[in-house]
């Protein structure tokens, strides 16, 4: 966070015949020296799902989260046959005392990551939704006046899926400036997509096509000085996947795709984020074993 204190997240196993788990969270204000005895954010006391975090400090210099919540799954409030993953928000303030837990989204897509981003105007969240006849599109919703907005779909991809396909959305914010990426694969033909905001995800631009061939998702996107952004995907071409990344406009102007130096069999979800004018890719390699590595781009 802006004044050293470093946040950590995991989630203990509750209950491994039925996957369930917590999550917990610590934190440091020693540079990772000590940490603060483990809390959690939810208070449900369910034997189920907590997870796919993402956390993100607020504007008051506080913490906030959300995360992928099953606790419906074992009250059976929304749907008598099994319950429903919903997505939630915590905060927390500058002493770390919780000032909210409540629900974003009461049914979402059970296991995809979660994103979330501080704009201007406040927290906004991105998330695949899960409607009652299993489209599974990437929705937004914005926390205003401490209010949680209707979901607002970034693109009608329409992907009629009944099952979690593990690929969620990223986001990218500067101001009131937006960026999204996401994966979507109507007709089983994966493709990766980038939209941008100007007003604070309130409204979205025409989706702007990210692979050239075919994707197999997990994006990641950076939002620069310009309003510009630089995103990353994993292509999937010539029977091999390949982790890749290009400079794409409001416009919809793209520049040529760029493979990352040194990325071979890529597995896993590749990570992207903005430290000055250089970006730090990671990623999980697959050749000669599984090997987590890294590479930084200068940019221009």
């Amino acid at each position: 966070m802006k004044d050293g204190t470093l946040v950590a997240n995991w989630y203990p196993t509750t209950d491994e015949a039925i996957e369930a788990y917590d999550t917990q969270l610590s934190y440091s204000k020693d540079d990772g020296k000590t940490w603060a005895k483990a809390f959690s954010p939810h208070h449900d006391k369910t034997k189920t799902q907590h997870g796919f975090v993402s956390m993100l400090e607020l504007a008051d210099g506080g913490l906030g989260m959300v995360w992928l919540d099953g606790r419906d799954q074992e009250l059976n409030t929304t749907d008598p046959l099994g319950g429903s993953m919903a997505l939630y928000f915590a905060s927390y303030d500058s002493s770390f005392k919780q000032t909210a837990e409540n629900v974003v989204n009461a049914r979402v897509c059970e296991c995809c990551q979660t994103a979330a981003v501080v704009t201007a105007d406040g927290v906004l969240t991105a998330f695949r939704d899960r409607s009652a006849d299993e489209i599974r599109d990437i929705k937004v919703s914005r926390l205003d006046a401490g209010k949680w907005t209707p979901e607002l779909a970034l693109h009608d991809d329409n992907w009629k899926i009944d099952a979690c396909p593990i690929n969620g959305p990223a986001l990218s914010s500067r101001g009131r400036r937006v960026a999204a990426a996401w994966f979507a694969a109507p007709n089983d033909n994966g493709r990766a997509f980038v939209a941008f905001s100007q007003d604070a995800g309130k409204t979205w631009s025409q989706a702007i096509r990210l692979d050239d061939e075919a994707s197999l998702g997990r994006v990641d996107i950076e939002l620069l000085d310009d309003g510009s952004a630089i995103a990353s995907w994993v292509e999937f071409a010539n029977g091999k996947s390949q982790f890749k990344a290009r400079h794409v406009a409001p416009s919809g102007q793209r520049s040529p795709a760029a493979e990352v130096p040194g990325a071979g069999r890529v597995s896993g979800y590749p990570r992207m984020t903005r430290a000055g004018n250089e970006l730090i890719l990671a990623w999980t390699d697959g050749d000669g074993g599984q090997q987590v590595k890294a590479a930084v781009a200068r940019l221009k």
